[in-house]
């Protein structure tokens, strides 16, 4: 595996995105793929599918599942945290994309995370950052690891676009492909989240009287149908 102390700054908006290419090698990338094809059990459902060590995501209320134990990490997982925080993550998610999934625009919950990892591997794909008006997209290539801190942590959504395939500058169609990816999130001391982000921030939120949404109106949507369509 790279070294692990080689990350750079993005140099665009949102401020705030470390890089490090080539995280993994392309043989241990084939390894990590072999794994989370041949050694993991997954859910048995279609679309964009997760498994969670260390404690587990909670997708309602974007923090920490206090009903599912903590789960230890396997030790193939182990050489591939960052050892740029002064301790190991207390939740990693692992995701399969299959071509033409995405996740629709969020911020990570600001009060129980902090720092936010994520390892990509695999087919490329776009996320697309937005604040108000402002879209920009950085191309998540295989085996890279990214850091989101700062701005691009706080103060703008990501997400991935549903589609088949993405354009690149030069205006070639890529395809899109099966995707991997290690979400690493470090919790926040204390569960407070200082940036004062109205908009964004689940501190400012409760702070103000304001009840977090649980759910996108997307997700709503899809379940409303789904519940429709069973009745």
């Amino acid at each position: 595996m790279a070294e692990q102390n080689k990350f750079r700054e993005l140099p665009i908006e949102p401020r705030g995105i470390f890089w490090q290419e080539d995280f993994v090698s392309p043989d241990h990338e084939q390894r990590l793929i072999s794994i989370f094809l041949n050694e993991l059990e997954w859910p048995d459902r279609s679309g964009r599918i997760s498994l969670h060590y260390g404690y587990t995501f909670d997708y309602k209320t974007f923090g920490i599942d206090p009903d599912i134990p903590y789960k230890e990490f396997p030790e193939w997982l182990q050489p591939l945290i960052p050892m740029t925080e002064d301790r190991p993550p207390e939740q990693v998610c692992l995701q399969y994309y299959p071509p033409g999934s995405g996740i629709p625009p969020h911020v990570d919950a600001h009060g129980p995370y902090d720092q936010l990892y994520a390892l990509s591997f695999g087919a490329p794909v776009f996320m697309q950052f937005r604040r108000g008006e402002q879209r920009v997209e950085v191309d998540l290539t295989p085996r890279a690891m990214m850091q989101m801190t700062g701005d691009s942590r706080l103060h703008w959504t990501h997400g991935i676009k549903k589609r088949k395939n993405d354009v690149l500058e030069d205006g070639t169609v890529r395809p899109r492909g099966d995707r991997w990816s290690i979400t690493y999130r470090w919790v926040r001391e204390g569960g407070e989240c200082e940036c004062g982000n109205i908009e964004l921030c689940d501190t400012a939120q409760r702070r103000n009287g304001i009840e977090k949404e649980k759910r996108s109106l997307k997700e709503l949507a899809e379940k409303a149908s789904m519940d429709n369509a069973t009745t």
